[in-house]
């Protein structure tokens, strides 16, 4: 789990918008992207990120 103090100043190095964490990933809602969290550290690459599937 990320510490709550620094999620709230973590933000998506594409679109700048907030994260929101689910699981073991770091969600950006507004890029479409999932970056993964390992051994508790968040990999905010967008090489290393999983791209959503936007609801139709």
């Amino acid at each position: 789990m990320i510490d709550k103090d620094l999620l709230k100043i973590l933000v998506c190095p594409k679109s700048k918008a907030p994260l929101k964490q689910l699981g073991d990933e770091l969600v950006c809602e507004k890029s479409g992207l999932a970056y993964p969290i390992q051994d508790g550290i968040p990999v905010l690459l967008e090489e290393e990120a999983r791209k959503l599937h936007k609801k139709k």
